[in-house]
């Protein structure tokens, strides 16, 4: 077991195509969150020390917290730093949803003449960031644990933003528990200051006026010749005159110390050049833009967590091609309270909300309880949960 260890870390682990998986080893690793910056909650503490008190050998366990995946293989953050470690045979042959994501708090063991930590068990989650992954057999897929605030990412562009991916994008938030925001990234690529105040008054009048939408510039936003600095002022007094918020420190502010972020968004979005930003040094590697839509290409392919100067943690993930929504009515309800309440008092139990008789969510929508933007994300998203649902295999729980 030493040695097949040992060669894993030394060489990289085999894959199932015969290719050999390179392990950075962790002495080397930049802006990891250092022991204190994250922290387990009291129900992890108390769940560490029970799996303690009944393993044959406790003094060997310890804490820690899941900082980076490498191709699946977990480094983990302990009191006398980062460890390269491998599952237990038991977790190993979990569902992947069960196995530790980026933020999780584990109990491991260092065997004796092994350079790779083991962990034996996955402390209970205060919160999952978590999409449905396959078919009408698939399966949860984590993305990260332990989250309290996930930063939506949206680029302008030419063409704008999608309200749907912001508003999916903060139903799977809200169903696992933690608090939500939208970036803006690209905003100087906007056709112009009065579109881009128009997608933040749109994004704030779908997701309510609490939700924080901050719009950031890819480029110049400290500096830069007179004429760009005026255009990026421009944009920063409509960004602020639609009720949003400008720059990277007010995305910085979302995640204050002692909290843990994560950036959600699909390929190309620009989270590498945000996260660089946040962190005031290139320390992750960005790809060129396309020019026909503005899109960068894809860049990360690890997850983990890095420390911002000042401020929280952050969980950087690879960028997702789809976030389907299949069980997340609870997330909905969350997001639009205002709705959801309504379709209770409907007359109809299966009430599509559209043109039946007695439609309680019709009624007050015309009354303006909430806004068009607010009903007709409600709409497509609960119709794509409907029709989700029905495609399952029957014995599929979710």
């Amino acid at each position: 077991m030493a040695k097949r260890s040992k060669r894993r870390q030394a060489q990289g682990g085999r894959r199932g195509n015969g290719q050999e998986t390179v392990l950075p080893d962790v002495s080397t690793l930049a802006d990891v969150p250092e022991w204190g910056d994250v922290a387990p909650t009291p129900l992890q503490g108390e769940a560490f020390a029970a799996w303690r008190d009944a393993s044959e050998d406790p003094d060997g366990l310890e804490e820690g917290c899941v900082c980076r995946l490498d191709r699946g293989f977990p480094a983990v953050l302990t009191a006398s730093g980062p460890v390269r470690a491998e599952h237990a045979v038991r977790i190993a042959k979990e569902a992947d949803a069960l196995r530790p994501a980026v933020g999780d708090w584990v109990a491991l063991r260092r065997p004796e003449g092994h350079d790779m930590a083991v962990i034996e068990e996955v402390l209970p989650r205060k919160s999952e960031v978590a999409r449905w992954r396959g078919g009408s057999r698939g399966e949860r897929q984590v993305l990260a644990a332990n989250v309290d605030v996930v930063l939506c990412a949206q680029a302008e562009g030419r063409r704008g933003i999608s309200l749907d991916r912001a508003a999916r994008a903060a139903t799977v938030t809200a169903d696992c528990g933690a608090a939500w925001a939208v970036v803006l990234t690209k905003a100087d690529c906007a056709p112009s200051p009065e579109a881009l105040a128009a997608d933040v008054g749109a994004l704030r009048a779908m997701l309510g006026p609490d939700t924080p939408v901050v719009a950031c510039a890819s480029l110049l936003e400290d500096g830069g010749e007179p004429e760009e600095d005026a255009a990026l002022e421009a944009l920063r007094a409509a960004v602020e005159g639609a009720g949003g918020s400008w720059g990277v420190g007010a995305v910085r502010a979302l995640v204050p110390e002692g909290r843990t972020g994560m950036v959600l968004g699909e390929s190309g979005v620009g989270k590498s050049t945000l996260l660089n930003a946040l962190l005031g040094h290139e320390a992750l590697e960005t790809g060129a833009v396309r020019e026909r839509d503005g899109a960068g290409r894809h860049t990360t392919v690890t997850r983990r967590m890095v420390k911002l100067p000042g401020a929280g943690v952050i969980i950087d993930c690879p960028g997702l091609r789809s976030l389907p929504l299949v069980g997340h009515e609870r997330g909905l309800a969350k997001v639009f309270p205002e709705v959801a309440a309504e379709a209770g008092n409907c007359r109809f139990r299966d009430c599509t909300h559209g043109s039946e008789p007695g439609c309680a969510v019709v009624g007050a929508a015309s009354r303006g309880a909430f806004t068009a933007e607010a009903l007709d994300a409600w709409r497509s998203l609960a119709a794509e949960m409907r029709e989700s649902a029905g495609t399952l295999d029957p014995d599929v729980r979710l």
